[in-house]
């Protein structure tokens, strides 16, 4: 038997509705603070999540953040060109500035919950058997 438990798309929204609030172009001064903020929020969902059938939802949220990162980077620096933007921000492309680096959901392994079913033990099950105690 198995048990398939999927992020939920109520959940999935909920985050992305939260990155996309902290990259809303007016909250960070540099992309170190914007990654400092983000990065929590990205590895608390996916800390909770990663039990169970997650890894497309991940690289889903890991496409979206990191899309929304460098839609906010090329914001903030308009006169920079596509290959000035990439050599300064995305080598190898992963976002970094300096010593901070964007967690990435699609990296995170998954380790599925393992259904036990009837083998959990109980202590209502008796050790010596059914004895039935008359009060009679």
């Amino acid at each position: 038997m198995a048990v398939y438990a999927y992020p939920s798309k109520k959940a999935l929204l909920s985050v992305m509705t939260k990155v996309r609030s902290i990259t809303r172009r007016e909250k960070h001064r540099t992309l170190a603070d914007l990654l400092r903020t983000l990065n929590p929020v990205l590895r608390g969902w996916c800390n909770y999540f990663y039990h169970g059938v997650s890894s497309n939802t991940f690289n889903y949220l890991d496409h979206f953040s990191w899309w929304r990162v460098v839609r906010w980077l090329r914001k903030r620096h308009l006169g920079l060109n596509w290959g000035t933007l990439h050599r300064r921000y995305l080598p190898a492309w992963e976002i970094t500035d300096g010593k901070v680096e964007m967690f990435r959901p699609q990296k995170v392994s998954i380790i599925r919950y393992r259904y036990r079913g009837s083998k959990i033990p109980t202590p209502w099950t008796s050790k010596f058997g059914s004895t039935a105690v008359s009060l009679a």
